[in-house]
């Protein structure tokens, strides 16, 4: 039942537009559950990502410059394109409250994207859609 639960949550993250509910199940078998206390450091600004966070309960701040950009609650995921690229964190993240959240590691997600070519793809073709829509967003 809890696997059903995060399927139908990570179904919710855009990046993961397009996968099948077998894809899905793939990528929540590889993250974890990570709790973390009011006040905790999620994801800190110019530090190396590599991991993406689904938030399942609380709220987190997310600030950039020491300016706080918005507020995150469940539902609300970050970290997803570090996932892919490993790149420095573009904001700090910090629970705002306690806060659960479903985790995904870039070394699990590399190797499953390696042994799950058709995962890969639709990752692709999604990105490709967030470029077209940004670059059509710059040039309107």
């Amino acid at each position: 039942m809890a696997e059903r639960s995060e399927v139908e949550r990570l179904a919710g993250v855009e990046l993961f537009t397009g996968l099948t509910r077998k894809e899905l199940r793939v990528i929540a078998g590889l993250a974890k559950a990570l709790s973390f206390p009011e006040g905790a450091v999620v994801a800190e600004e110019g530090t190396p990502g590599g991991r993406f966070f689904l938030i399942l309960d609380g709220e987190a701040k997310v600030t950039v410059g020491n300016r706080t950009r918005r507020v995150l609650r469940a539902g609300d995921y970050f970290g997803e394109i570090s996932l892919i690229d490993g790149q420095p964190r573009s904001a700090t993240i910090v629970a705002a409250t306690p806060l659960r959240t479903l985790a995904l590691a870039e070394w699990n997600f590399r190797s499953a994207l390696l042994t799950n070519p058709g995962i890969a793809r639709k990752l692709l073709v999604e990105l490709c859609r967030r470029l077209r829509s940004a670059e059509s967003s710059v040039t309107a």
